[in-house]
Formats: structure tokens, C-alpha cells, sequence
């Protein structure tokens, strides 16, 4: 996988799961549905995305579906990178 991958992968371990945690959190994780990520979160790794690759993402386009795992964040951001 791309840097862009372990970026990410790496941010939302960090950020999201707690060191006593038990979870296996892989770039196919469901971050959003299984409650991993929640809306509050979304908006930070929005900001962390937008900072890091000096993007905008559209709120409309910041979806849980698009949120949902490592590799659909990385084609949003991908789509914005131009």
C-alpha cells in the first residue's frame, strides 16, 4: 500500500483506539459503522486530511460511506490531490 495508507492507518490508531483495545484496525476496517470513528472524529481526520495533503474536501463529498475505511478515505483524498 501507499504512504498515504500508513498515514492514515497510523493517524486513526493513534487518535481513535485506545492502547488496552483489543482491535485489529486494518486498511479495510470499518471505522464509521462499527464505531470506531464517530461524527465528532469524522471532523477531525477531515482537518488532519486537509492539513496534511493541503486539500479541501466538500462537506459533501466527507461522507460516513466515504469515511468508512482507510482505503476510501485515501481514494477521496486521492480524488482531491489532482
Amino acid at each position: 500500500m501507499s504512504s498515504m495508507h500508513e498515514e492514515v492507518l497510523e493517524y486513526v490508531i493513534d487518535e481513535y483506539i485506545d492502547e488496552d483495545d483489543d482491535l485489529e484496525v486494518d486498511f479495510e476496517t470499518a471505522l464509521i459503522s462499527s464505531g470506531i470513528v464517530d461524527s465528532f472524529s469524522m471532523v477531525s481526520l477531515k482537518v488532519f486530511l486537509e492539513k496534511k495533503y493541503k486539500i479541501s474536501l466538500p462537506d459533501s463529498e466527507a461522507t460516513p460511506e466515504a469515511f468508512d475505511t482507510v482505503n476510501s478515505i485515501c481514494v477521496l483524498v486521492e480524488k482531491h490531490l489532482g
